[in-house]
């Protein structure tokens, strides 16, 4: 693409124009296109395939937080493990619920879901639907009724009866931040009553597609919950996902798991490599 062209403004600019319609953001490139012609510089680079190798060493490095141990899902053998999942409504949570059951199940853990999206008469049947594909247990109660009552009955069901991991799905509805900050305190509360836990995973899903309102999103989640990982959905082809580094920059919190298609089996473990090579394709 970049290639075998000279090392002049253009090029530059073109590797701007580049990454900001990966979605990396105006500041984030503004800053890379910067790091890169320092470093161009200091190691005398002399083609624009090194130039191009370079940005691609910049854009792993911006993805520290996302080492081998940290982008694993916390899970302990031998107790319950919690994965409450957070995010606005229609970035894909309860299909990557679906898809993390699915995983869980097929290593040889005992996992259950508890539907906590009443709100949405949809989500609760979204999850019975994926409860029934992959052979996970779900707890839900009637549309309208109050979602950590669901939390409690899953998180004492899950520690009961000796499941392994209890996958909690939240309401997503961001317009009334207050709400949903009360909300997510009160799960958060019965999550470490009735587990016993104060570590548990809560994972925030973010749609590649929506580029830099998915960092407004981050920012607010983070302000009301303790995240410890991300899941970008939707990257696919259409969205470059670029949206990570700055999310990355600022939350500081590994990216867990990256869907790239509709398929059961379309959920990956995160691996920066391949994810910045694919930026690239």
């Amino acid at each position: 693409m970049l290639l075998g062209k000279a090392i002049d403004d253009d090029l530059y600019e073109e590797l701007e124009e580049l990454l900001i319609q990966s979605d990396i953001g105006m500041n984030m490139t503004m800053q890379l296109v910067e790091e890169l012609e320092k470093s161009v510089s200091r190691k005398k680079l002399k083609t624009s395939e090194q130039i191009y190798d370079e940005l691609k060493e910049l854009l792993k490095a911006k993805l520290i937080y996302n080492d081998e141990s940290s982008t694993k899902l916390k899970l302990q053998d031998g107790k319950l493990n919690i994965l409450l999942v957070v995010g606005v409504n229609g970035v894909g949570k309860t299909t990557s619920i679906g898809k993390i059951a699915k995983k869980l199940k097929d290593s040889g853990k005992k996992v259950i879901i508890g539907a906590g999206d009443t709100f949405r008469a949809a989500a609760i049947e979204q999850v019975e639907e994926w409860g029934k594909r992959t052979g996970v247990e779900v707890i839900k109660q009637a549309h309208g009724s109050d979602p950590a009552a669901v939390i409690f009955d899953t998180v004492k069901t899950a520690k009961n009866r000796g499941f392994d991991v209890a996958i909690l799905d939240t309401a997503g509805r961001l317009h009334n931040k207050r709400d949903l900050m009360k909300e997510l305190e009160k799960i958060n509360k019965i999550i470490r009553e009735q587990s016993g836990e104060t570590d548990f995973e809560t994972l925030l899903v973010i749609d590649s597609t929506t580029g830099q309102n998915g960092l407004e999103q981050a920012r607010i989640f983070n302000e009301i919950v303790d995240l410890t990982g991300i899941i970008l959905t939707k990257f696919d082809g259409t969205a470059k996902g670029g949206i990570i580094f700055p999310i990355t920059e600022e939350l500081k919190k590994p990216i867990k798991f990256i869907g790239v298609g509709e398929g059961i089996e379309d959920l990956r473990e995160f691996d920066t490599k391949e994810f910045v090579e694919a930026m690239f394709d």
